[in-house]
């Protein structure tokens, strides 16, 4: 699939973004239409980014078409959670994000970069896309669009400090997922005495990540089979473990709820051999309202 890189504005997706971009195509209204800054409510670079946003985290597709993920979540009536209350919604918009692959860095991110280097700088992440760039054979990407992405992506993620008077607090703390915690950062001196910025983003148990979500993601994914080994669920592509930063502990931990929780999935350790087996067919989206059970 092509890399695709840019088309945010320079804006994070505020928390509210997506329900009222759920809520214009709902109205049959179009992005590209002069009334749309008016019905929307912000200027025109924001329209643009609104409508990028609901593409980059599957809520329409790419011919501006509500998918299954938006009536799920947004739906007047049906929508299990229409003003992203729940952080089980973050979770799922997350997995979203990178599996949509509208927006590649977060998928680069999640599924290649961060597995060899935890910690990292910007400097760092950023030879890495270029180097990605390249091997795709997409060498008209500019520096510029790739830094313009490298700081939304922080934005997206890294919670604002307060000792930071070089950013726009109230608007970072808008963001629709520093909730997650899955970015932190430090500074570190180099091999030159100098301080610089470090990010890490490193395996943890997660939690607060339902297990559902986690069966949601396997069931989703459509490399796997009746049988999944341990290893293709914490470290293949667009796995459970990849995506939402699981450790080994956490994603055992996840599988024993789910197995604990669903009659017809067992889980195996013969010879070496890790595996999760399914025995009966689940439908992914009616796990996922077990999330939202009061």
């Amino acid at each position: 699939m092509k890399l695709q890189f840019s088309g945010h504005e320079s804006f994070i997706c505020k928390h509210f973004w997506l329900k009222r971009g759920y809520d214009f195509i709902q109205r049959s209204e179009n992005f590209n239409d002069e009334s749309a800054v008016v019905s929307l409510g912000v200027g025109k670079n924001m329209v643009t980014s609104i409508n990028y946003w609901s593409k980059a985290f599957g809520i329409v597709d790419t011919n501006n078409k509500i998918t299954e993920l938006g009536d799920f979540i947004f739906h007047d009536r049906k929508g299990v959670d229409p003003y992203i209350e729940s952080l089980t919604t973050i979770w799922l918009l997350h997995y979203s994000l990178i599996k949509t692959n509208k927006a590649s860095i977060y998928n680069l991110f999640f599924n290649e970069f961060r597995k060899g280097r935890p910690n990292f700088t910007k400097d760092q992440f950023l030879n890495f896309i270029r180097r990605k760039t390249e091997e795709e054979n997409q060498k008209n990407v500019v520096d510029n669009t790739i830094n313009s992405d490298f700081s939304v992506f922080l934005r997206n993620y890294l919670r604002p400090s307060y000792k930071d008077t070089k950013i726009d607090i109230e608007e970072d703390f808008s963001s629709l997922l520093i909730d997650l915690d899955l970015i932190n950062s430090y500074k570190s001196e180099n091999a030159e005495g100098k301080l610089i910025d470090w990010y890490q983003a490193e395996n943890k148990a997660q939690v607060d990540l339902p297990a559902e979500l986690v069966l949601f993601a396997i069931l989703d994914n459509q490399s796997y089979g009746k049988s999944v080994s341990f290893k293709d669920m914490l470290v293949g592509y667009n796995s459970p473990g990849a995506i939402f930063a699981l450790n080994e502990e956490g994603l055992y931990s996840k599988i024993e709820l789910i197995t604990k929780k669903n009659k017809g999935i067992t889980y195996t350790e013969t010879a070496g051999i890790r595996e999760l087996q399914f025995k009966a067919e689940f439908k992914k989206w009616d796990l996922l309202h077990g999330c939202y059970k009061d």
